[in-house]
């Protein structure tokens, strides 16, 4: 199981949910998929953040799968109950503890319901190389590629291109760095976190090279 927390690595998740937000408007589904999501942190952490900057109308629309392996089948039950330490809760800003967490027990507190109803948990293989869903405007994958060689690693990012929407995002671990052979998928969106957007790649049109050889009309915009 991957090692994760609530809020690990604020910065790029923060900066994601900036980019996609407005890809969100006027869309009648807004679709994310956390893949390798473990226990649950990243994906609470990530209803939370949307829910700061979503209005109540676009969270109808928001549904957030959260996928792992899953070898023991214990982790769908511990992402619903959605519960959490004292210790790891109280690192959260205070106004984010008492807006999305509730008391559950003596040491631990839960995320509130209509958090918990954005996140649906199902196991998934990531090395099927088969994307659950199509149209995803944001996919995060952190901490979990690093385990795959370098073959797989490309073949797993070759996937979630298909999956994502035109203009969508690829977030992944910080250390992480786009595997050799995909350059041509994605796009680098800010130079200090590992935020991509989707490059639709047209086969049977000739492109003329740009900045980092994209032209600016494969960068497809939300």
């Amino acid at each position: 199981m991957a090692f994760t927390f609530l809020f690990r690595d604020l910065h790029t998740l923060e900066l994601a949910v900036q980019h996609v937000v407005p890809c969100f408007l006027g869309r009648r589904r807004a679709s994310v998929w956390d893949a390798g999501c473990a226990t649950g942190p990243e994906a609470h952490t990530l209803a939370i953040l949307l829910s700061e900057k979503m209005s109540l109308f676009g969270l109808r629309n928001l549904r957030i799968e959260a996928t792992d392996l899953d070898e023991t089948r214990q982790f769908e039950g511990i992402v619903r109950e959605a519960s959490y330490p004292n210790s790891e809760v109280e690192r959260i800003p205070a106004h984010l503890r008492e807006k999305y967490f509730e008391a559950a027990g003596a040491d631990r507190m839960r995320v509130t319901e209509s958090i918990r109803d954005l996140v649906h948990f199902r196991q998934h293989d990531l090395l099927s190389l088969e994307p659950i869903g199509e149209g995803f405007s944001l996919i995060v994958c952190k901490n979990v590629l690093l385990h795959f060689t370098p073959r797989q690693r490309v073949e797993v990012i070759r996937m979630f291109h298909r999956a994502l929407d035109s203009g969508g995002y690829l977030v992944m671990e910080q250390t992480q760095k786009l595997a050799p052979g995909t350059e041509e998928l994605f796009q680098q969106v800010v130079p200090d976190a590992q935020l991509f957007t989707k490059i639709s790649v047209s086969d049977s049109t000739p492109r003329a090279p740009g900045p980092a050889g994209k032209t600016k009309e494969e960068i497809a915009q939300c």
